[in-house]
């Protein structure tokens, strides 16, 4: 049903103009997010997953309007965010929160962790002003934090906590929908686990939707719903979950899932080698982007952008070695 799905985003665009004329006007631009469809069903996780500088990050930031969006459409709650003024779209910011990747460097280092959280809440009159301490006290519990922190300042935290610090901020405003750009990235292993199991609870308790942005496919495994495959800002693949594992189609996706570590050291994968270096977004190949780092690419391939069409019922691909038709 339609109506399960709380964001639908259809062709999203963001160009960042490089070159411009003696009057002005841009004259080319790096497509950072190029013509990106997806859909997240309430109460779900989809992760987004590619290398560096593919356009993961400027999907989440477009999405929540913190970019201007270029083109198409971000439809959360039946809404277009790319159309609602600065007021509407205020109204809606306790609805759309955003965990960031680095948990230092998103934190005011000159105010304490009650402030921190309850900064925003107060701004949104989460809850009236008698019940502001209990009620931030709270969301520290949830999120693991002991209630004597309050007071303390971030550089007295270690990189979990803080983190944990960045979620308890995200999460006081009730929201329906977070994005979390790479949170667990700057950990180490074991703490990473800690806040995955976190963020499931978090979920199951009160009902989040993620958008989990990540370059780990082993993270976005345990976390993720359905999973969406980026190359220099495009879709290759998107699908549920245990389909692009057991199934991976596009050669881009074949060759991140290879490699993904095996916990059993006895097991080999076979290891798929990406030729060449990644293209500049500012100046990428004719036809399929990826063309020119794979080891299957045909002549169509440098002349066709492929169709990014539905192959099985929920997972779709980008690529000319499936029927375009």
């Amino acid at each position: 049903m339609e109506n399960d799905n709380l964001l639908v985003v259809e062709n999203l665009k963001k160009y960042y103009p490089i070159n411009a004329s003696v009057l002005g006007k841009a004259k080319s631009f790096v497509k950072a997010v190029d013509d990106v469809s997806f859909t997240i069903k309430r109460g779900t996780t989809m992760g987004l997953v590619g290398e560096s500088g593919c356009g993961k990050t400027t999907v989440g930031r477009t999405i929540l309007r913190l970019h201007d969006v270029t083109g198409g459409t971000v439809m959360f709650k039946g809404r277009d965010l790319a159309k609602l003024s600065k007021k509407e779209l205020r109204s809606l910011r306790p609805h759309m929160q955003m965990i960031f990747q680095d948990p230092y460097s998103s934190l005011s280092p000159r105010m304490p962790v009650g402030e921190i959280i309850g900064e925003a809440v107060r701004t949104h009159n989460i809850v009236p002003k008698s019940q502001y301490q209990s009620y931030i006290r709270k969301v520290m519990k949830d999120c693991g934090l002991q209630p004597q922190y309050f007071y303390r300042y971030p550089h007295e935290f270690s990189g979990g906590q803080r983190q944990r610090i960045c979620i308890a901020r995200a999460v006081a405003l009730n929201p329906e929908f977070i994005i979390c750009d790479e949170p667990v990235s700057a950990l180490d292993v074991s703490i990473q686990a800690q806040i995955i199991n976190l963020m499931k609870d978090l979920q199951t308790q009160f009902g989040y939707t993620y958008l989990f942005i990540s370059h780990d496919l082993s993270v976005v495994e345990h976390i993720s719903d359905t999973i969406g495959v980026m190359y220099l800002g495009n879709l290759v693949e998107t699908g549920d979950k245990a389909k692009i594992f057991a199934n991976p189609m596009h050669p881009y996706t074949k060759a991140l899932l290879s490699a993904v570590p095996m916990p059993d050291p006895d097991m080999k994968m076979n290891r798929i080698i990406l030729k060449g270096d990644i293209p500049s977004p500012a100046n990428p190949p004719s036809g399929c982007k990826f063309r020119t780092r794979c080891q299957y690419c045909m002549d169509v391939c440098e002349k066709e952008v492929p169709q990014f069409r539905e192959y099985e019922p929920g997972h779709r691909v980008a690529c000319h070695l499936y029927s375009q038709e």
